[in-house]
């Protein structure tokens, strides 16, 4: 479940103060639009921990029990923004400025704060399912990503995956790039060095008539891809096409080549990546 499936579950049960960043200035723990649901006994998401949380949690409590008790910012909506200075009064060091908005919500808010809370998610396709395929699925479903699973062979999806994933049984299996949505992240795995080739492929064919693949990434060694290379450019794709394949994958650095090591280390290097 995600976290804003989980806050909205629990808001049709009892009120809650949404605590949003408002509004920043300078170094602080997190940026605008974060937000964190407070209840009377529990919270979802974060502003940023510590004693700026302890004491934003404090205060929208103190709203849950005195609804009409609103602070010097209050604009008179049932909303009040607050300014917090992030120095030695707060025992935080980030040194900067954070405006705290402060709204109460109930069962009624659900349909618009279902809305207003949808984070815009990176869609990614993932070709294949083996080992390293289903340790990344894992990872990228806590991640504010939109996934498309895709396999040649039907049977290999669990019947349990994140509800930001979707499977997708294609053969041949390079036919599913053409209907990708523009920006995906594209992610080559698959259980035979024919298919991944076809799929790389597949991409640097689209890329050439579209360019909106910002990202097409090849599991594998360096020695892959050089006889990779060899076969692309007998299929007619230059060099500066294909400099857009990233192989290796995953930030530099790590050597571990455990599936579950490989998955972190290959979402970490699609956070990276800048949108088209």
């Amino acid at each position: 479940m995600s976290i804003i499936s989980c806050f909205l579950q629990r808001l049709a049960a009892e009120d809650a103060v949404l605590v949003t960043v408002h509004a920043t200035r300078g170094s602080v723990p997190r940026e605008a639009g974060a937000w964190m649901a407070v209840f009377a006994r529990t919270t979802v998401a974060t502003v940023g921990g510590g004693r700026l949380e302890h004491d934003a949690i404090h205060h929208a409590r103190q709203r849950l029990q005195s609804p009409t008790a609103l602070g010097a910012e209050s604009d008179g909506s049932g909303e009040e923004v607050v300014r917090v200075a992030l120095g030695p009064s707060l025992g935080q060091c980030c040194g900067g400025e954070m405006h705290l908005r402060y709204e109460r919500v109930t069962a009624n808010d659900i349909a618009e704060l279902t809305q207003r809370l949808a984070q815009q998610r990176m869609p990614v396709a993932l070709f294949g399912g083996g080992h390293v395929g289903q340790a990344l699925i894992a990872v990228l479903g806590l991640l504010p990503m939109d996934v498309t699973w895709v396999d040649s062979r039907d049977e290999i999806f669990p019947t349990d995956v994140p509800a930001n994933v979707q499977c997708e049984h294609s053969d041949p299996i390079q036919s599913a790039v053409a209907g990708l949505s523009a920006g995906t992240r594209v992610l080559i795995m698959s259980f035979s060095h024919a298919e991944d080739l076809d799929i790389v492929a597949a991409c640097l064919a689209r890329q050439r008539a579209h360019g909106d693949l910002p990202y097409v990434g090849l599991i594998g060694s360096k020695t892959k891809w050089a006889s990779f290379r060899q076969r692309l450019q007998a299929r007619g794709f230059n060099e500066l096409e294909m400099a857009h394949i990233t192989c290796p994958i995953g930030v530099a650095g790590i050597e571990d080549k455990r599936p579950e090591v490989i998955a972190v280390a290959v979402a970490a290097q699609l956070l990276q990546v800048s949108p088209l």
